[in-house]
């Protein structure tokens, strides 16, 4: 049996480091839920039944974290996941998308035969903040052609905007959780 936690107990499991990476930052980790038992659990449990929810016949999570997540709750739900990879870790031929950083261009790229056209795929990730990788992931899974209508994360900062930029695209999201600010 999952233990349940609720949102707000998973929030307090989230330590923040104040001046990380750089001063005025407040860095949101998540080693320490995904490092307590029944945190993680209680984590991957409300994921998973937002992506059941949602239809899911796979779950897609970005490069690292999104693997966390992404193929925990794909085991809970007994479907498949796709790992949308940084370039070069893959040793087939993929897909890819470039995409813009604040600060340059970045990549992603995944299995061409990953998803069935028209399979629902439910994207998870620890977090979204700016939104610019969910953004490609979603775009690159289209691509693919799997239809995206959700989003999952375990936290949004909503002062980024990356959740609004996401529902402009189309895309549901939810988060767990929500951290003001930076």
């Amino acid at each position: 049996m999952t233990p349940q936690l609720s949102r707000e107990d998973l929030k307090a499991l989230v330590r923040t480091v104040p001046d990380f990476p750089q001063p005025g930052i407040q860095f949101r980790d998540i080693t320490t839920l995904i490092g307590h038992q029944q945190g993680m659990a209680a984590s991957v449990h409300h994921l998973a039944a937002l992506a059941d929810e949602a239809g899911a016949h796979k779950i897609a999570g970005m490069e690292a974290r999104g693997f966390i997540f992404g193929a925990a709750v794909a085991v809970q739900l007994g479907v498949g996941f796709v790992p949308v990879r940084k370039p070069g870790k893959l040793p087939i031929a993929t897909i890819g998308i470039d995409y813009a950083l604040e600060y340059g261009t970045d990549r992603l790229e995944m299995d061409p035969g990953a998803i069935a056209p028209g399979q629902k795929v439910v994207i998870v990730d620890d977090l979204i903040a700016t939104g610019g990788t969910a953004l490609a992931s979603a775009e690159l899974l289209r691509k693919a052609g799997a239809v995206i209508e959700r989003a999952l994360f375990v936290i949004d900062l909503p002062d980024l905007g990356g959740a609004r930029r996401l529902r402009e695209a189309g895309i549901e999201v939810t988060a767990l959780m929500e951290f003001e600010g930076d």
